[in-house]
């Protein structure tokens, strides 16, 4: 069976890793990698690298993005995803192609296969995140695909819904999670001498822009730098960069300008990769920020999270989760208020054993 799989950036292709190590030994599988988006962009880590790491036979490579994160910007890279898959789909043909999340990319690489009748299926669908326009792209990858694998019953009668059907809709659990409470993590010890980060108690920031009313992201910019410079004045601080989304580069340069200031209390992380950014998160105090790794796998690792705006707001919230508006006194207080909080016991409600070996009976039981 021929499948492809399209990944367009770090964030979904670290999800999709226990599948893709289980289809690649399975003979039964002839697969192929479709990269494109952030993975071929030299100002977002090209992590293309990777995944030619990973030792794939076929890799087919897809460069479509234009370097502009303004809405004008955003419409072009969309445009150019198209015209480049419109090319890719009538010359390459699938038994089965897998797509993941929201991103715009992978919408638009979805929407140029309608004509070319490709078979999908959709990974993550059902979910909300009202403060993104990736909510949209999400909705309009789930009525173009034929199959889809959701992480909890909520999200399953949420895709019936979208799409007016009933078949070919499973519940399997978040796939970043397969094998989470057996996972052999890389020593932090290593992790941290890799990255140059300081060998002190820390917390892991992520924040991404909000795409709803992106000019308000000047002003949650501002708050959020002053609240990180008066953190790292008694915290280490270890950030990762955002996404390329609306107004992400202005994010970027905040975090720069900050580590600038402060050179001895931050350490900026362009790509840790999956299991390194899960070494952190285990290693980390508390999560902050509004990335969707801390609503889907910091419980998992026993870790409070403060969620900051409304970028995931709708999302499935395990009870590890404090969400806080885009204000300093109250970002602080938050912090500390759950700092020196013993690990959180409770459960990660998109969690269910073995996703990737599931996904995969799936497909093969019903020849999908």
């Amino acid at each position: 069976m021929k499948v492809g799989i399209l990944t367009s950036s770090r964030a979904d292709y670290g999800i999709y890793l226990p599948l893709l190590q289980k289809l690649k030994i399975d003979l039964f599988f002839e697969l192929e990698i479709i990269a494109f988006g952030t993975h071929l962009s030299k100002n977002h880590g090209y992590t293309l690298t990777d995944i030619v790491k990973d030792g794939y036979n076929t890799i087919h490579e897809i460069i479509s993005l234009v370097d502009d994160d303004s809405q004008k910007g955003i419409a072009t890279s969309y445009g150019n995803t198209i015209l480049k898959f419109s090319n890719f789909w009538e010359n390459h043909s699938f038994d089965l192609v897998l797509c993941l999340g929201d991103r715009f990319e992978m919408s638009a690489a979805v929407q140029a296969s309608i004509p070319f009748g490709v078979r999908l299926a959709h990974l993550h669908g059902g979910e909300t995140t009202l403060g993104a326009i990736d909510n949209i792209y999400r909705h309009q990858i789930t009525l173009a695909s034929q199959i889809h694998f959701v992480a909890s019953d909520n999200f399953l009668n949420k895709v019936r819904n979208i799409s007016g059907v009933s078949k070919g809709i499973y519940n399997v659990g978040a796939l970043s999670l397969d094998g989470i409470k057996k996972i052999d993590l890389p020593d932090w010890t290593d992790v941290r001498r890799l990255f140059d980060i300081s060998n002190k108690e820390f917390i892991l920031i992520t924040f991404h822009p909000e795409t709803i009313n992106p000019n308000q992201n000047k002003i949650y910019i501002e708050t959020i730098y002053e609240v990180l410079n008066e953190l790292c004045k008694k915290h280490y601080l270890v950030i990762t960069f955002s996404n390329a989304d609306t107004m992400g580069s202005l994010y970027r340069e905040s975090s720069k300008e900050l580590k600038i200031k402060n050179p001895n209390n931050i350490t900026l992380i362009e790509n840790f990769g999956k299991y390194n950014y899960f070494a952190a998160m285990k290693a980390s105090k508390i999560l902050l920020g509004n990335t969707s790794s801390a609503i889907l796998e910091a419980a998992s690792f026993g870790k409070f999270a403060i969620n900051v705006g409304n970028r995931q707001l709708g999302r499935l919230r395990s009870n590890n989760i404090l969400d806080v508006p885009y204000n300093k006194t109250l970002i602080i207080n938050a912090i500390n208020k759950i700092i020196d909080e013993s690990l959180f016991t409770g459960e990660n409600k998109y969690y269910k054993p073995n996703t990737a070996s599931n996904i995969i009976k799936i497909i093969t039981d019903n020849e999908l």
